[in-house]
């Protein structure tokens, strides 16, 4: 159908009322909510089109609700135990600035290894792509994030990935700074940056008990030293990744910083390249098939987008050229990854097509 056609940019042939974020801008063709091909693509805004993707948000975290009771919140952080386990919120930002938000969207938590594409991308801005290859691989483990026997022969770099703990305590030497405290400085501003919230901080009670509990990471740590593969003090570098794994977001600020990913590295309202395009899809391509621990082959197929989660809760969806996504629901499965979180995003991919294969 000509791009020019004169129907009502929110309804179908049959009345179907149309969200615009299922359009394939390539094609000129719009789907309605049940994927069927209905008519040419439109961007005209209207009151009626925000209600139905506000309620299609409602639905979805209402019929995901019991998925909270099938996870349990992160103890080994003593900390995060004391998250609620019924929390579930989201918050999308889409390519035409449209946003949208449901649940408990404006809560707080930390970042956790949420962190780590952003402590990925500043390594790649301070050393180029070389460098931080030869550093950390971009394989999968098929291991659990604190995985320590990730291969039976010694450790090498290509054995990690920076999506695992092993992995980002490995990124932390590659940011440039004089000191730990300094390369951590910029590492806060540049999460600031990519959210556009200057208001994001260190949660210090969460880095405190992440520091006196972190008998798990100091013996990951241990190890890439004892392979030659670590050669600052492994108390100064934890305490930057500790640090990292502290910061305190909420699901917009995922959602924005994802969108910026989403966005081939341009800020969402200024536009400003913050990172060069080839750092996204370098990114991308590993929260494809890492970001999600060892239950990123399965996400891949229920879900189909990049994807990063932490066990604060968090989960940063990446809709290339279309949307970034943000989502707290604490309550995790064995894999640390947010059970009502992950069932959210299956359904909003399904439903508004988001898969990318």
């Amino acid at each position: 159908m000509a791009s020019n056609a004169r129907r009502s940019p929110l309804l179908g042939p049959e009345g179907v009322l149309i969200l615009s974020d299922t359009v394939d801008k390539h094609s000129d063709i719009a789907y309605n909510r049940d994927m069927r091909c209905v008519w040419g693509y439109g961007k005209t805004v209207s009151h009626a089109e925000r209600n139905a993707m506000e309620e299609l948000l409602d639905a979805l975290l209402k019929e995901c609700q019991p998925y909270t009771a099938q996870g349990r919140v992160a103890t080994y952080i003593p900390e995060l135990a004391k998250g609620d386990p019924s929390d579930l919120g989201i918050y999308v930002l889409r390519s035409d600035g449209r946003h949208y938000q449901a649940g408990s969207y404006r809560k707080h938590f930390t970042i956790q290894s949420v962190v780590k594409p952003i402590l990925l991308l500043l390594a790649l801005l301070d050393n180029g792509e070389e460098v931080v290859r030869a550093k950390v691989g971009v394989e999968a483990t098929g291991k659990p994030f604190d995985a320590i026997n990730v291969t039976d022969s010694p450790l090498l770099s290509a054995h990690l990935n920076p999506m695992v703990n092993m992995g980002a305590i490995a990124i932390c030497t590659l940011i440039h700074g004089s000191s730990y405290e300094e390369r951590f400085q910029r590492l806060l501003h540049f999460t600031r940056q990519l959210a556009g919230n200057p208001e994001i901080d260190l949660d210090e009670s969460v880095y405190l008990s992440e520091k006196r509990t972190g008998s798990k990471n100091r013996a990951l740590a241990f190890l890439l030293k004892s392979y030659g593969m670590l050669e600052d003090g492994v108390e100064e570098v934890l305490d930057c990744y500790f640090k990292a794994c502290s910061i305190r977001v909420n699901s917009k600020d995922l959602a924005n910083i994802a969108f910026v990913l989403a966005n081939h590295g341009k800020a969402p309202q200024s536009d400003e390249q913050l990172f060069p395009p080839e750092y996204a899809r370098y990114v991308n391509a590993i929260m494809m098939t890492c970001g999600m621990y060892d239950g990123s082959g399965d996400f891949a197929i229920r879900v189909g987008i990049p994807a990063k989660s932490g066990v604060g809760g968090g989960i940063m969806g990446v809709v290339p050229t279309r949307m970034g996504v943000g989502i707290f629901a604490p309550a995790l499965d064995e894999k640390g990854n947010s059970v009502a979180g992950i069932q959210v995003l299956e359904r909003l991919s399904r439903r508004m097509y988001l898969s990318i294969f």
